[in-house]
């Protein structure tokens, strides 16, 4: 993340200012991060000019800095007199028409939809007429009700506010990021970029396995809808519909990516729920085609894992655009590949390139449907009964292939607690005892070793689960599960399904 934040930095000609945070620590080694900061310029091709930076050296924890490691200070006032020195200041003039970019929002209960954004020309007043620019170059006169600014963590109200300041302004109901706040009497909108619509979704549900309620604070389905809505009145590139349970919930955003921070944001928020496997949105042309949507993936890998990483998006259809040597010892491949193929790759692209390549992709087009992927070739284990998982019940079921838990965790029938080494589905008893007996057989007091169990992450799960299988999501926990729990009903409908 930093190199990819660095090279955008660079590429805009935007003059770094270092800081070397942590120097009270014993073991500090200042002077070689330095050394290997510059090693980093140079490795991302940076001018000359901007070799020569500023370095500053604080404490964050203890609130100092310091221009020299020789010198001593009580607070942090070098960092800002540096800034206030290298930075330049914003361009535009205080005299001229108003124009605001709305970059971000919020929301609050009490006064709606706030638009947040930098003055780009003029100054804003509270309780001014202004006018709307939309992105569909509709306008709309507005009375700003509120203008606040931000000191520190907090808002604080002001009456008004000019070039270069970051401000809040409520009381536009509809407003969204790339509308341009302007003049009444010179409606001017800024150029922005179109937010990308969302390429991949899925089901948020009421969680209703046997565990239901017990780890979450917010369980119902009145708390999951409005928790969603919420979302989207600050999240704009995400959907949510309504669907025929009131128990579900259609979420569309930009990538799995996208979807898997709003699960990880709720459940840290105390929400439970339990979610389908993401599905793509296709569109249809005019002669009944399937397109599905493509994203231009661009990846910086070191020069040794090149091999790897071309041969596992091969296997995920994409397609080689370019590749070039973007610095020393890296290499930049673009690619195009259905959003579809990038579901669960993060990890897997992290995992292969020891952390060091970097990925980022934007949506690029609708093309016809590449074909299936590859994706789970194995069955699952899945538990047979409520209970508590036992080693002896592991140690008999880790013969039938990889087990996701280890002993002593709560299940209940219906739960996938494996995969398995065949291409079949395979229920076991994880909580089987061993049964106490007083005959003493030869090798009876030896333990019984059991094979690290797998660990999923959020991204991973979601990548592993099939159309019948859900992924439960508590604050404690993450469940892989089906979606029709009893044995014998799964059963009826596999035989249903051959017929």
């Amino acid at each position: 993340q930093t190199r990819f934040v660095l090279r955008k930095a660079l590429s805009m000609n935007l003059k770094p200012i270092v800081v070397i945070n942590k120097i009270d620590r014993k073991d500090a080694r200042a002077e070689e991060v330095i050394d290997e900061i510059l090693d980093l310029f140079i490795e991302l091709g940076a001018d000359e000019d901007l070799l020569e930076f500023p370095i500053i050296y604080a404490s964050a924890r203890d609130g100092y800095a310091t221009l020299s490691l020789n010198e001593s200070s009580d607070n942090l006032e070098p960092l800002f007199e540096c800034i206030l020195n290298n930075v330049p200041a914003p361009e535009g003039d205080d005299e001229e028409p108003l124009q605001l970019l709305v970059s971000s929002l919020d929301y609050d209960d009490y006064i709606g939809r706030i638009a947040i954004g930098r003055v780009e020309r003029g100054t804003i007043k509270k309780d001014q007429q202004a006018v709307i620019c939309k992105s569909d170059g509709a306008t709309q006169e507005v009375k700003l009700s509120s203008l606040q600014y931000f000191q520190g963590l907090k808002r604080t109200d002001i009456t008004s506010a000019s070039v270069g300041e970051i401000v809040a302004v409520s009381g536009i109901t509809d407003i969204t990021i790339g509308d341009t706040i302007c003049d009444k009497t010179f409606p001017e909108p800024l150029p922005f970029v179109k937010i990308d619509e969302p390429t991949i979704s899925m089901y948020f549900m009421v969680n209703n396995s046997p565990f239901a309620g017990k780890e979450g604070t917010y369980v119902t389905s009145r708390h999951l809808r409005d928790r969603l809505f919420k979302e989207v009145e600050t999240n704009v590139s995400m959907r949510v519909e309504e669907t025929d349970s009131p128990d579900s919930y259609k979420v569309s955003g930009r990538g799995e990516l996208h979807l898997a921070i709003l699960i990880e944001t709720m459940r840290r928020e105390g929400y439970e729920f339990q979610v389908s496997k993401p599905e793509v949105i296709t569109i249809t042309d005019e002669n009944g085609k399937v397109l599905e949507p493509i994203e231009y993936l661009v990846i910086d890998v070191p020069e040794e894992y090149v091999g790897n990483v071309i041969e596992k998006l091969g296997m995920r259809k994409a397609e080689m655009v370019n590749m070039y040597n973007a610095s020393q010892g890296f290499v930049r491949i673009d690619f195009k590949i259905p959003a579809r193929c990038l579901i669960g790759y993060r990890s897997e692209f992290l995992t292969d390139t020891r952390g060091n390549g970097i990925m980022n992709h934007v949506f690029y087009g609708y093309e016809p449907h590449k074909g299936d992927i590859k994706r789970r070739s194995r069955g699952v284990l899945v538990a047979w009964e409520d209970g508590e998982s036992v080693t002896y019940g592991l140690y008999n079921a880790q013969d039938r292939g990889s087990l996701f838990i280890g002993p002593g965790v709560s299940v209940y029938e219906g739960m996938i607690v494996g995969e398995c080494s065949r291409n079949e589905d395979i229920v076991i008893n994880v909580c089987k005892k061993k049964h106490v007996t007083n005959m003493r057989a030869a090798g009876s007091d030896e333990a019984l070793k059991l094979i690290p169990h797998v660990t999923l992450s959020l991204e991973q799960c979601l990548e592993f689960i099939e159309d019948d299988e859900l992924v439960e999501i508590t604050p404690k926990s993450i469940r892989l599960r089906k979606k029709i729990l009893n044995t014998e009903q799964r059963a009826k409908v596999r035989s249903g399904a051959k017929k």
